[in-house]
């Protein structure tokens, strides 16, 4: 075990020490961001470092324990040596007890779970050794003004904490809600929360927006003869969604609109006014448990705020009186889509088109590289033949929109990555390693002659089989051949089980994998597999983003799978990948993005993650973002909403050219998010 002390020599950014000594201090963080330099722990040997954290602050801090491979790198925002970051959040007013592994460092694990506190943890960059790393930084991301962070008791050893404290006094009321701040709307009762909730029920079950069909089609533009399902067409150099009457469609819906348990409880029950038995019949169906991979929690338990407030409010009908709420709700304000991750019971029973994901994306017992699978293999055929069949009991319902094949793979969040440089580091065997090396063996005949081109010595094609670092770095021809290489591997990942679910379904649009960006132009590889080409984007303005796709060859509709905008002033104490001073202008940050993609030629949806807010101390992984329309208590914020219906009033005018987008630019903040 090895303490390091905290010296104002190791300051970053235009951070200051306020109070304290070498142990424990307060540092004033500008709102530029900054932190503290850790060089007494360049060249550990111990597995963990840990360290408390605490903000009095009344939101969350984004943190970054920051690696790097050449010294003063940070200072040149990493561009003079290669990077590793763990990202991840603190709870406000709340001590907590921090632990990174440095075995995260070697780039394997993607999302590691969280502890008590501490908010979603984010493993971001690409592979990076131990004695590769010069400078370590520890440092608070930019945001909306100075604050002050409390850090003590920085450690390295290879004793991981036996346990997580968390502090006295509840932080959650009996509703679910955050105790330590109020805001105007704040539900104070379940008899209040009747009476509001009843009311909605009392709205008609209808767009009520004119010019509109039962789908949520345009009927001033008629596109074709309806097929009797959805499926797309290109009219005047602009792509369109075509619903099965034949109408021009542009899909607005939003994510998850499902009652899911997804508060997560384990070990902070004591921080929650209210929690009835597990084994309560009326609640014990609103737990699950959670199995997962994490490495400090990997067992969860989670629970239901919303459906215990619905069960309260409607009694034990509530699921069925939910999704008349549900439906009339997004109804009423113009949303014709329920988008992914939502209730699969809601479809077809209220007569909304839909979008749905495969439930297994094929997998193989080997992994190249994070979740990419073994793709060459017989196995993954064999997957991807048995993930096909989820389609079919909903191949003949003309509800359906498509279907995504799957959602951010987590080995693309590396950007620029080489996937076949994991195939030769990888040592397993794989069949992806035995095609490329019979790739190597027809191109270059000799290794004599692969030893030229790569700049490398090989005595023979076996050694290939042996790990092999960063290949693509050794030459410009092996840059080249491993390009080529990964190409071949992006479309077998994508056409292998686009082709199976369209022998299962020949019906239904294949939506495509919702990259989380387009980390790597090779990305766009195997296109012509899909009918809508997907992304989530969480840009301010997605014009951007659209165009990547368009300007990399992409000739398909396009459709966002995710998009959102949070803010401060509704309880929750961090605002989701975009993030905005309040409820007004988080709405006109909808309308601007929401109809900027209606004006695009490619645009033909967009989908707001997500339908409820997050819980405050965070759901399974970590987040608590202020990202719903619809609060714990299944009630919406009338600015936000508001800006919804208007958007959805115009947004086919802006489609077809008649109207301009929304114009008026939103303000913005720095985001809090993990």
């Amino acid at each position: 075990m090895k303490k390091v002390n905290i010296e104002e020599q190791y300051l970053y950014r235009g951070a200051k020490i306020i109070a304290g000594d070498e142990a424990s201090v307060a540092l004033l963080i500008p709102a530029s961001g900054g932190g503290l330099r850790l060089p007494q722990a360049v060249g550990f040997k111990e597995r963990y470092i840990t360290f408390y954290a605490e903000t009095p602050e009344d939101h969350c801090l984004v943190m970054e324990l920051n690696a790097y491979s050449a010294k003063d790198a940070a200072e040149k925002g990493g561009v003079a040596g290669h990077t590793h970051g763990v990202r991840f959040g603190i709870m406000p007013q709340f001590l907590a007890l921090i632990c990174i592994d440095t075995q995260w460092f070697d780039g394997h694990v993607l999302f590691p779970g969280h502890t008590p506190g501490q908010l979603k943890v984010v493993c971001r960059g690409g592979r990076m050794a131990p004695d590769s790393i010069q400078d370590l930084v520890l440092e608070v991301q930019p945001i909306f003004h100075d604050v002050t962070l409390r850090l003590s008791d920085i450690t390295l050893t290879n004793e991981r904490p036996a346990s997580f404290p968390i502090p006295d006094g509840a932080l959650i009321d009996e509703l679910g809600q955050y105790k330590k701040k109020d805001w105007p709307g704040k539900t104070k009762s379940i008899d209040e929360l009747k009476i509001k909730l009843t009311k909605v029920l009392e709205s008609p079950d209808a767009y009520g927006i004119k010019d509109w069909s039962r789908y949520g089609g345009w009927t001033q533009k008629k596109l074709m003869a309806g097929t009797g399902y959805f499926t797309k067409a290109k009219a005047d150099g602009r792509w369109w969604l075509v619903d099965p009457e034949g109408y021009a469609f542009f899909s607005m819906g939003a994510d998850c609109v499902n009652v899911s348990a997804d508060c997560r409880i384990d070990g902070v029950e004591k921080l929650l006014d209210w929690l009835p038995s597990p084994h309560d019949p009326d609640y014990q169906n609103m737990y699950r448990t959670l199995q997962s991979a994490e490495d400090f929690r990997p067992r969860g338990l989670l629970f239901s705020f919303i459906a215990a407030n619905l069960f309260r409010v409607f009694g034990k009908d509530w699921p069925e009186t939910w999704r008349t709420l549900a439906s009339r709700q997004l109804k009423s304000n113009g949303m014709n889509t329920i988008a992914n991750w939502s209730d699969r019971s809601l479809f077809g029973s209220v007569n909304m088109p839909y979008v749905t994901t495969l439930d297994q994306f094929p997998q193989t017992k080997i992994n190249i590289f994070r979740d990419f699978p073994d793709v060459l293999s017989d196995e993954y055929k064999h997957s991807a033949a048995s993930g096909a069949l989820f389609l079919a009991k909903r191949r003949d319902d003309p509800w359906m929109i498509g279907y995504f094949l799957r959602n951010e793979p987590a080995w693309a969040f590396v950007d620029d990555l080489v996937i076949a440089d994991e195939v030769l580091y990888n040592p397993a065997p794989s069949s992806c390693k035995e095609g490329l090396i019979q790739f190597l063996k027809e191109k270059y005949k000799t290794p004599k002659a692969l030893s030229q081109a790569w700049n490398h010595a090989f005595a023979s094609f076996e050694e290939l089989r042996k790990p092999i670092g960063n290949a693509s770095k050794l030459s410009a021809a092996a840059l080249a051949d491993q390009r080529e290489f990964s190409r071949t591997l992006l479309r077998a990942y994508i056409s292998i089980p686009s082709k199976a679910c369209r022998e299962l379904d020949p019906h239904h649009l294949n939506l495509g994998m919702r990259w989380a960006w387009i980390s790597d132009p090779d990305l766009v590889t195997g296109w012509e597999n899909f009918d809508v080409f997907s992304i989530n984007c969480y840009f301010a303005d997605p014009s951007p983003a659209l165009d990547n796709v368009r300007n990399l060859g992409v000739d398909l509709p396009i459709m966002i799978g995710e998009f959102h905008f949070g803010a401060l002033d509704l309880g929750l104490t961090a605002t989701g990948l975009q993030g905005t001073p309040n409820q007004r202008e988080r709405g006109k940050a909808y309308r601007y993005y929401c109809e900027r993609v209606a004006a695009h030629p490619n645009g033909v949806g967009c989908h707001w993650f997500q339908f409820y807010d997050q819980f405050p101390l965070g759901r399974f992984d970590g987040e608590n973002y202020n990202i719903g329309l619809f609060d714990v208590c299944s009630l919406p914020n009338a600015d936000m909403m508001d800006a919804v219906r208007r958007s959805a009033e115009t947004v086919y005018h802006v489609a077809g050219g008649a109207t301009p987008p929304f114009a008026t630019a939103p303000q913005f903040i720095p985001q809090i998010a993990f």
